[in-house]
């Protein structure tokens, strides 16, 4: 089963992404300052879709990385990674 999400803009201005499917808490939001308001002027959106995407494709790198690296266990049983 695919899992759909959707960004969108709440009523508070924020940019959030949350399943398409459900209407509670975000998942992720982003708050962006007045002032880089003033900057981004209509990119807002991009810029919020911009970083979703950037964070979404490092947690799944770490979680690739969590996934292939063995822990290696030491004989004062510390695990080091």
């Amino acid at each position: 089963m695919t899992t759909l999400f959707e960004i969108i803009e709440l009523p508070n201005g924020e940019i959030a992404l949350r399943r398409a499917d459900e209407s509670g808490e975000p998942l992720v939001s982003i708050r962006f300052s007045k002032e880089s308001l003033y900057f981004l002027n209509e990119a807002k959106i991009d810029i919020a879709k911009a970083m979703i995407e950037a964070g979404l494709e490092a947690a799944g790198e770490i979680q690739e990385l969590k996934d292939e690296e063995p822990a290696i266990v030491t004989e004062d049983s510390h695990t080091v990674h």
